[in-house]
């Protein structure tokens, strides 16, 4: 992928299958025999190595939003509805060619999405369509390339631009399509340095937004920006001080709890949970390996607290897991997933609802989606 660094997205027609013993342990509560997953893949999806379906986010009425890698390396986004179809976004003016085309990232409970996408000539602009299809595209002031990739019910967009000297600043776009650039305080103003925002649900229904910044040091710490505009910056216990490490964020829910990982000092990632006042609970998926480049990945927290993603073993193989917010934590892989290193099971976020959507990498390195009903 092309895109500048971010922070949300993966480290990287239907089949409905019962569960038995592998995956139902995803869920809060259900048993076995009740647990489904849907295995999709959206049409035009490529069928070779790094190509395939991803989804990203899901919404209250069941409707996915992601993209697919077709076979010439292009991205187009998607939708899948609640019954299974599947309708192909192309915003107007995405390029066509390998590492050009349309990413949508985020949906709302109206089904509008977020997202953005790369031109012909590899520029960035960000996107919003409507539930009827139509497109608003823009561009942040004063950027190079624009990444839009949340919004919130009430239509407000979050999301990151980089501008002419390379370094990142975060926006926020209201319904009316003003835009508003911050910088947390402490970020660094160099290349590749300053104020990232996460993807999928870094934005309530209040307007607050998380992401983390990159200081001078290229240390990253996480942050929350309130409505009104007030920072609060915060780093995990573990967290490493050297180049790369430090505290990522992933996820906000209107309680104001949030999600994400922190790189340690010896490069491996760990989640935490962090409440609306502060407190901050750290914590390990079983199984998750110790090395650089493993450990454990939330990506999604939902309503009720329920944190979602991914863990890379010793092996550099992906699994599932789901922490409850209680702390119990339940690991599963969607059959049919590689059991290779950068292969495996990688789920994107849980609605309200518990559902939880996500891709699976094969033996052969193709990515697919899945959607996982309790």
């Amino acid at each position: 992928m092309t895109s500048p660094t971010f922070v949300k997205p993966s480290r990287i027609t239907a089949q409905k299958t019962t569960l038995c013993l592998i995956i139902c342990a995803l869920a809060l509560s259900v048993s076995a025999s009740a647990s489904s997953i849907i295995k999709f893949n959206a049409p035009g999806a490529g069928t070779g190595f790094g190509q395939g379906t991803i989804p990203f986010a899901i919404n209250s009425g069941s409707v996915v939003a992601g993209y697919y890698i077709d076979a010439n390396g292009a991205y187009h986004g998607f939708a899948r509805s609640a019954t299974g179809t599947i309708s192909t976004i192309d915003a107007p003016g995405a390029g066509t060619a390998s590492g050009q085309g349309t990413f949508a990232y985020s949906i709302n409970k109206t089904n509008v999405i977020a997202g953005y996408y790369i031109d012909a000539s590899s520029v960035f602009h960000g996107f919003v369509r409507a539930a009827n299809g139509t497109f608003s595209t823009f561009a942040a002031p004063g950027a190079v390339n624009t990444i839009a990739a949340n919004i919130n019910d009430g239509g407000t967009v979050s999301g990151y631009y980089v501008d002419a000297s390379g370094s990142y600043h975060g926006f926020v776009r209201a319904t009316s399509g003003t835009i508003t650039s911050f910088d947390a305080p402490g970020a660094g103003t160099g290349s590749g340095q300053g104020t990232l925002v996460g993807g999928v649900d870094c934005i309530n229904t209040a307007g607050a937004i998380t992401g983390n910044y990159l200081d001078s040091n290229s240390v990253y710490h996480g942050y929350v920006r309130a409505a009104d505009g007030t920072f609060t910056s915060f780093d995990a216990s573990g967290a490493g001080t050297g180049s790369g490490q430090g505290t990522e964020t992933s996820g906000i829910n209107d309680t104001g709890t949030i999600t994400g990982e922190y790189i340690d000092s010896n490069g491996a990632d760990h989640g935490f949970v962090r409440a609306a006042g502060g407190t901050i609970t750290e914590f390990n998926a079983p199984g998750a390996g110790t090395g650089s480049g493993q450990g454990t990945l939330p990506e999604n927290i939902n309503a009720s607290g329920a944190t979602v993603g991914q863990y890379i073993d010793a092996n550099g193989v992906n699994h599932g897991f789901q922490r409850s917010p209680t702390g119990g934590i339940a690991t599963g892989n969607v059959p049919g997933a590689g059991t290779g290193s950068g292969q495996g099971t990688i789920p994107n976020s849980n609605g309200r609802t518990n559902k939880i959507d996500g891709e699976y990498i094969d033996a052969s390195g193709v990515i697919h989606g899945f959607l996982f009903t309790p």
